[in-house]
């Protein structure tokens, strides 16, 4: 069993990306895992100072959402992270909240496997290399941290395309296959 934590910064009601996460969560469950859902829509979510005093207090000195998410990130196995694609990458707010968890870099942190569930109305599986470019930036900084799984949802255009998405089922099945 491990423990998992899932970042949606999907913001539409019942949109592509926050089914696909929906569905990887399930299967995930099913399987036996712990997961933990964190929205960014329902967050508070400022922007990153610079400031780098959470190299020494290992927490924010912003207070907002974001300090109390970071013990449970900290402590999983697993992070998963789940964008909508804009403009050929993540979404201001994933980047927002990726640029805040800065104190979990002098952290001894769980978490080793990562996971990039995304949607965009392009076609082409090529339109996600920018979110990969940025997920794999963000793990650079994390030692022994790997990208094991991305789901490509292209061809989601409308709010309700997930419904007839071959990417349902492969989010499903990857969430099944996390031990």
């Amino acid at each position: 069993m491990k423990n998992i934590t899932v970042i949606s910064s999907s913001f539409r009601l019942n949109g592509n990306s926050a089914n696909l996460a929906d569905s990887f969560i399930k299967g995930a469950k099913e399987n036996g895992n712990n997961v933990n859902l964190i929205k960014l829509k329902d967050i508070e979510l400022k922007y990153c100072f610079g400031c780098l005093a959470c190299q020494k207090t290992k927490v924010c000195v912003q207070k907002d959402g974001v300090n109390s998410s970071l013990d449970g990130i900290s402590e999983s196995d697993i992070l998963v992270f789940v964008t909508p694609i804009y403009y050929y990458s993540i979404s201001g707010q994933l980047k927002t909240f990726l640029d805040r968890l800065n104190p979990l870099f002098v952290r001894k942190n769980k978490f080793k496997d990562i996971y990039l569930i995304a949607s965009c109305a392009d076609d082409d599986k090529a339109a996600l290399d920018g979110a990969i470019k940025e997920i794999e930036g963000w793990m650079s900084c994390f030692n022994g941290t790997g990208l094991k799984g991305v789901i490509y949802g292209t061809s989601l255009t409308g709010v309700n395309d997930y419904k007839t998405s071959a990417s349902l089922d492969e989010a499903y099945k990857m969430g099944l296959l996390v031990k």
